[in-house]
C-alpha cells in the first residue's frame, strides 16, 4: 500500500509541473504495465491485450534508455522510486 501512495504523490506533483517530462511519461507507462499485467493474469488469452502491453513495454525501455544517456543521476532515482529494475552500475 505505501508504493501506491508514493506513487500517487508523485502522480499529483508531476501533474501541476510537466506532463511531457521523460519521468512522467515513464511513469505513467509504468501504472499502465501494472493494469494490464493484473488484466493479463485473468484473461490469459487476451492477445491484443498482450499486444498492448509488448509495445508499452517497448515505449518505456527506450525512454529508460534516452534518459540513462541524457543524465544518469535522474535515470537512477526514476528506477529507485518506481523500483522497475536493478540499477546498473557502469
Amino acid at each position: 500500500m505505501t508504493k501506491k501512495s508514493f506513487i500517487s504523490v508523485i502522480s499529483h506533483e508531476e501533474k501541476e509541473e510537466n506532463r511531457g517530462s521523460v519521468e512522467f511519461q515513464v511513469f505513467c507507462f509504468t501504472n499502465k504495465i501494472r493494469r494490464l499485467t493484473s488484466h493479463l493474469e485473468l484473461h490469459k488469452k487476451d492477445y491484443s491485450s498482450q499486444r498492448g502491453l509488448r509495445k508499452i513495454l517497448g515505449k518505456r525501455q527506450r525512454l529508460l534508455v534516452y534518459l540513462s544517456k541524457k543524465d544518469g543521476v535522474r535515470y537512477k532515482e526514476l528506477i529507485g522510486q518506481l523500483n522497475i529494475r536493478k540499477l546498473k552500475t557502469r
